[in-house]
């Protein structure tokens, strides 16, 4: 019997996938990051891309004006998912649903349903959410084990899924978030519409006392006490009231907000080191960025951050000694920086959009045999 062979391209390429997309309209934190990598990463595949098709309300709700952020969310996870997605899931002929939040999507039967599972922060630490996100997180959680794979942006949070969850091992798979930051290298400089410090440290992420901003307070405290004060610290990234209660940031500290990406690229590549004493971590995006531009950084090893930064970074107890003797040793050691930087860079190169298409497809093509 002779048996036929089937082109991988030509198989990847006929499934239909309804992508929920919602993040993009709610955030700009690593949840959107990841989606938009995603896609990206499926336009590299061209031929062997599966067909993909966005799954959203389009519409922005990235403020926090109340009652307007509340209402929009309420229509969207409690109307708009069980009447028009529930529409557009019947009518496309999609053979699976891959969803990035947690809203509770209504698909026929019969359509395979993939998941990303970026952590379980809203169990390990649920005070950081409002009542209703707590609830909603809690809820669709338990909703996981009906699907058919579930795809974790780390062994990390794998790890995380199987013991908080109990979550069989067969249905997790672990796919790494990529990083196209150096794509925008080109465009970077004429992107800065400001002027930076000749010598500075750099901060990026959610601005949320998870990511403990106030741990760098109390460095920057402690080097002025000391007669010997840091480089200002430059923060990118939206900024939270939880961050704002925690008191008077220190006079070198420089508020950016959420900047382009070319601009990002401006600040990793001139910056001391990226400075990144988060307590936990899903997957550490900023650290990956930050080793793709050659920037040096200084991390706790809190969650997936060893996964990702490997032997490439220089981990820190998060204590203001140990964070700020480590600062103080890349301002002072050029050898050691250069080393960060290669190593950086080589890490970094381990990690790409286009290989987590590659590795998002093949889950596709798993629950569909």
């Amino acid at each position: 019997m002779t048996t036929q062979q089937t082109d991988p391209a030509s198989s990847a390429a006929s499934i239909r996938v309804a992508l929920d997309t919602n993040c993009l309209y709610t955030t700009r934190a690593g949840t959107a990051r990841y989606t938009n990598g995603l896609l990206a990463g499926f336009q590299q595949l061209g031929a062997q891309a599966p067909l993909v098709t966005p799954l959203a309300w389009p519409v922005e709700n990235v403020g926090y004006r109340q009652p307007v952020r509340s209402l929009k969310t309420a229509y969207r996870e409690l109307l708009w998912c069980r009447t028009c997605a529930t529409a557009q899931l019947r009518d496309g002929a999609y053979d699976v649903l891959h969803s990035a939040s947690h809203i509770g999507f209504h698909p026929p039967s019969g359509m395979r349903r993939v998941h990303a599972l970026y952590d379980l922060v809203v169990l390990r630490h649920p005070e950081k959410f409002r009542y209703w996100q707590r609830f909603a997180g809690v809820r669709f959680l338990k909703r996981l084990k009906a699907m058919d794979r579930i795809i974790c942006i780390s062994r990390f949070t794998a790890d995380e899924a199987m013991s908080l969850l109990d979550l069989p091992a067969r249905k997790l798979e672990v796919v790494h978030c990529g990083s196209d930051l150096a794509d925008a290298k080109g465009k970077a400089e004429d992107a800065l519409t400001f002027s930076l410090p000749d010598s500075f440290f750099l901060f990026v992420g959610s601005l949320e006392p998870g990511k403990n901003l106030a741990l760098l307070k109390s460095v920057y405290r402690q080097a002025a006490e000391s007669g010997r004060p840091l480089p200002p610290l430059l923060i990118a990234g939206m900024r939270w009231a939880g961050v704002e209660s925690e008191g008077m940031a220190p006079g070198s500290w420089t508020y950016l907000g959420r900047v382009s990406d070319p601009v990002l690229v401006a600040l990793y590549r001139r910056a001391a080191a990226l400075v990144f004493p988060s307590k936990y971590e899903g997957f550490g995006l900023p650290v990956l960025e930050a080793m793709s531009l050659g920037c040096p950084v200084i991390c706790s090893r809190a969650g997936s951050i060893p996964e990702v930064g490997g032997d490439a970074v220089c981990y820190s107890d998060l204590s203001a000694s140990a964070f700020l003797g480590n600062m103080r040793r890349i301002l002072s050691d050029p050898v050691l920086c250069d080393e960060m930087r290669a190593k950086g860079i080589d890490q970094a190169s381990r990690f790409s959009w286009r290989r987590c298409a590659e590795e998002t497809t093949a889950v596709y093509e798993s629950v569909l045999k």
